[in-house]
């Protein structure tokens, strides 16, 4: 269904965009996402298709430009991974605490945490209230530092 059709302008992209340019599209990096919503998920072919040689599977969070998307746009990955991430960041300062001053330590956190977690931020627009409490968390902890 949606497989045969994308095909070919995946070969007109390559051959309009990259080889006019001598550009190469190295297809073993590329991933593709099928979104909608979390109850039509089940409805999506998740058959690979063929780009040159290679195949192509959808995958269920693609990473651009540092944001991780999920198929039904929940931002959960996104969330999750940043919350990991910067709980990570305030145990080490954690540790730190006694061999920096205040000022510092706190400099540290906003340099660290809270420019990971501003970040993006502008995707999380329609964001469920539970996964805001999770940053809201990471939030509340690091200012507690």
């Amino acid at each position: 269904m949606f497989g045969p059709a994308l095909h070919p302008r995946l070969q007109l992209l390559s051959r309009v965009v990259c080889h006019s340019n001598r550009l190469q599209l190295n297809t073993a990096k590329i991933e593709f996402l099928w979104s909608t919503t979390s109850r039509r998920l089940h409805q999506l072919p998740q058959l690979p298709f063929r780009v040159g040689s290679d195949h192509i599977a959808p995958a269920s969070v693609v990473r651009d430009l540092g944001i991780y998307i999920d198929s039904d746009v929940s931002m959960r990955s996104h969330i999750a991974k940043n919350v990991s991430t910067c709980y990570v960041v305030v145990r080490q300062l954690w540790t730190s605490r006694r061999s920096v001053s205040r000022s510092v330590l706190q400099s540290l956190a906003s340099s660290l945490v809270f420019s990971r977690l501003g970040y993006g931020n502008a995707t999380l627009v329609s964001v469920s209230s539970h996964l805001l409490s999770w940053l809201q968390s990471v939030m509340n902890t690091t200012a507690q530092q």
